[in-house]
Parts: C-alpha cells; sequence; structure tokens
C-alpha cells in the first residue's frame, strides 16, 4: 500500500500544507560542492591528467591518453546499425518528430531602416561549440541526447561535444546510437565534474566549449553552477515534477500511471492530483495502491509519493488552474474536457499535455517539443530548452549623418545629465557645425 497525503482546499490549513509539499531545498551541499572545487580546479590547471585520474578513481576506466577514451563515429554508427529494428526505427521517428519541432523555432536576423537612412537590426549567429553532458551507468536516457542535441544542431552550431561516463567500461548502445543518429560530432567517455571542467576549461584534447548543456547528478550540478560565467549553461534542474488537473472522467488507473511516471524518476520527485470529485480521488488511490506492487521501480515510487505526492480536492477547475499558477509545474497534464479552454488560464508551467490520451511520457519520448523543462517553480520565469538556447543575438546600429544630427543631441543631453563627458563629446563630434 502507497501512503500518499490526502488534501482539501477546504482545510483551513491548506495553504501551509501546499506551501511545505512543493519546497524543494536546492541548497547545495557543502561536502559535494568542495569536491567540486577541488575537481574543477585541477582540470583547469592540469587537463587531461587530472580528467584521466579522476576517471580512473570514479568510474574504473583508466586510459594513457584522453584521446583513447573518445568514441570514434564509425563507433556510433555500427552501435546504431547494431540495435534491433524496433528500436532503431523509434530513436529514429523519435529524432525526426523532435528535429521538425526545432526547426519552427529557428529565428532569423532582421533589420529595418529608418527615413533619415538610419539602420538597426538584430543579427542571429549559432553558438560555435556545445558540450553535452549525458549521464551514464543505470540513468542512461538516449531521449537526452536526442533533446539537447538536435536542437543544437538546427541551431547550426559547429561543434557538439558530447561527454558520457561508462562505469566501469560499460557503453550503453542506445545512447551511443542516439549520438549517432543526432549527429554529435565528438563523444568522450567521461563523466563527472570533471567532464564540466574539461568542457569548460579546454584541456590538451578537448576544446573549450561555449556553453555546457543536459542532466547529470549533484556533482555535475555543482560543477555547472562553479562553470557558469566561464561558458553558459542551461540550466541547474531539479527533481522531476507532474501536476495533473482532471475532471474525474479519465480512467483513474491511466492517471495512477501517470503519476508514477514522474514519481519513478526519484525518490523526491514529485506527482500531484488536483480534481473536484471525491469519489474520483478515491478511485485513484485504490489504483495506485493496486497498481504498485507490479512496478520494477516501486520502490522509488512509493518513497516519491510518500514525501512529496497528494491527492488534492479542489472546489472547481478555476481553483484547480490557480493552484497550478501557484505550483508552475514542470509538466502539466490537462485531462479534460476542452483543455484548450481551461489551457488559457495556465501562466506557469514548463509544458503543457492538453486532453485524456496525451501523457507525459509521449512528451518525454516523441511528441516533438523538448522534455528539457524548468522545475522548481521555475517555469515562472524561464522555459524550456530550445533552438533558441544556442543561438545568441547582435544589435545591428548603422547611423546615418542625418540620424547623427538628432540622435547625438539626445545623446548629448542624456550623457552629459549622466556626468560621462567623454560620452557627450563623442556624439557633439558627429554634429555638423552651423
Amino acid at each position: 500500500m502507497a501512503e500518499i497525503a490526502r488534501l482539501s482546499t477546504r482545510d483551513a490549513d491548506f495553504d501551509a500544507r501546499l506551501a511545505r509539499l512543493t519546497a524543494f531545498d536546492a541548497a547545495q551541499d557543502q561536502t559535494v560542492d568542495a569536491t567540486v572545487a577541488e575537481i574543477l580546479a585541477a582540470v583547469k590547471s592540469r587537463g587531461d591528467a587530472a580528467v584521466l585520474e579522476y576517471t580512473a578513481r570514479f568510474d574504473g576506466v583508466t586510459a594513457a591518453t584522453l584521446a583513447e577514451l573518445e568514441l570514434s563515429r564509425e563507433l556510433l554508427a555500427r552501435a546504431r546499425d547494431a540495435l534491433p529494428s524496433a528500436q532503431r526505427e523509434a530513436l529514429e521517428q523519435a529524432a525526426a518528430r523532435v528535429r521538425r519541432y526545432h526547426e519552427k523555432q529557428l529565428a532569423q536576423s532582421w533589420q529595418y531602416t529608418e527615413a533619415d537612412g538610419t539602420v538597426l537590426g538584430q543579427k542571429l549567429t549559432p553558438i560555435d561549440r556545445v558540450g553535452l553532458y549525458v549521464p551514464g551507468g543505470k540513468a542512461a536516457y538516449p531521449s537526452s541526447v536526442l533533446m539537447n542535441a538536435l536542437p543544437a544542431k538546427v541551431a547550426g552550431v559547429a561543434e557538439l561535444v558530447m561527454v558520457v561516463p561508462t562505469p566501469r567500461g560499460a557503453k550503453n548502445e542506445l545512447v551511443m546510437a542516439a549520438a549517432a543518429i543526432a549527429g554529435v560530432d565528438r563523444v568522450f567517455t567521461i563523466g563527472g565534474a570533471q567532464a564540466v571542467g574539461a568542457l569548460a576549461y579546454g584541456t590538451q584534447t578537448i576544446a573549450q566549449v561555449d556553453k555546457i548543456v543536459g542532466p547529470g547528478n549533484a556533482y555535475v550540478a555543482a560543477a555547472k553552477r562553479r562553470v557558469f560565467g566561464v561558458v553558459g549553461i542551461d540550466m541547474v534542474a531539479g527533481p522531476s515534477e507532474i501536476l495533473i488537473i482532471c475532471d474525474g472522467k479519465t480512467d483513474p488507473d491511466w492517471i495512477a500511471m501517470d503519476l508514477f511516471s514522474q514519481a519513478e524518476h526519484d525518490e523526491l520527485a514529485q506527482a500531484i492530483l488536483l480534481a473536484p470529485d471525491a469519489a474520483f480521488i478515491d478511485a485513484v488511490a485504490a489504483s495506485i495502491a493496486r497498481q504498485l506492487e507490479a512496478m520494477p521501480r516501486k520502490a522509488v515510487i512509493r518513497a516519491s509519493l510518500k514525501g512529496r505526492g497528494a491527492l488534492i480536492q479542489v472546489r472547481d477547475l478555476d481553483e484547480a488552474c490557480a493552484i497550478a499558477n501557484r505550483i508552475a509545474p514542470e509538466h502539466l497534464e490537462l485531462s479534460l474536457e476542452n483543455p484548450e479552454k481551461w489551457a488559457e488560464k495556465i501562466r506557469h508551467a514548463g509544458a503543457i499535455f492538453l486532453g485524456r490520451y496525451t501523457s507525459e511520457a509521449i512528451g518525454d519520448y516523441c511528441a516533438g517539443p523538448n522534455h528539457v523543462l524548468p522545475t522548481s517553480r521555475s517555469a515562472r520565469f524561464s522555459s524550456p530548452l530550445g533552438v533558441y538556447d544556442f543561438q545568441k543575438r547582435s544589435s545591428l546600429i548603422m547611423v546615418s549623418p542625418e540620424g547623427a544630427q538628432v540622435l547625438g543631441k539626445i545623446s548629448m543631453a542624456l550623457a552629459e545629465g549622466e556626468g560621462l563627458q567623454a560620452h557627450a563629446r563623442s556624439a557633439q563630434y558627429r554634429l555638423r557645425r552651423s
């Protein structure tokens, strides 16, 4: 039997209980941070040698040179070709859908000319080199390879360098195949903070990248925090989350399994149901109890539901949407009649899944939109990973002689108000003498 909190918005202490339930302490473990600081400093100063030492220590993989830990494109292609046909077709179909969706995000440079001939605009250019961190070992996710690599490739990134740990030399064939399908340029079998350091600072073998993307454990997250500023990063993600709003007309077994689909990620993952019908909530609770024992990851699911899960009775669907906006979940399922209508009321969510047949799992793998999403309420101010994360913008300004007469006077007035005389004089030099 799985324990999961039962709440009602009619309870006097509901707001306080919801706040406690959704709070996540993202404070860094000082021991982890100190270890990561030491590793990054070593990689920055000693390059390949430090990466090789830490790879031997943490992953049990030894090599004389870092070049020995690079996987050739031929090896990646062989991994792809050796897959069972069903798996290869699934990866290729998912890749095609993800690529097609992200091609819609590709922004273009633009400019316009004012009446006096002044030209203003914006130039978009792809990032030159991106590092992609992919978890290895037990947590091997070929879908994450596709979701991180394909937007970069669509954006026009010139070189995509993937790092993936291979504990005790165990390589994941699906991850290698996904790298081949997504067009990853280089793959090194290194992981942890040392891999992040290699990407961020560069070594004798790995050139410094401009941005690092991809999920990892606490050490990887701490390393990404520390190197931000030297390079860009995508985000530092927290545990996975799903919030389901249901009107009580979806099969309770479907809803229970959708809750499981996020709870099975991690003991700290969060799965919450909002529904106005108490009898339906009872049915979902019964389904959870009935289905849990058959789940291979039942221990993880049970811990997640007990620690951070909830079945919440709301007064109506309007209240459910208001609570959803307060929680700002990573994944939001609207398992409702007329889901488009209710989606209009949602302001904060990483991804919105509309209708009874739209399981979050389909979004994770092959719908097309990115599954790298903001967590821990950061959907209030951030967005899914996309092509725009691999493009940067430069402003274009070309002032005509006529435009300089007007803009120069404006600039002079503002510069003098700020006490910056060189700014004022620089603009004044372009003014015609009467």
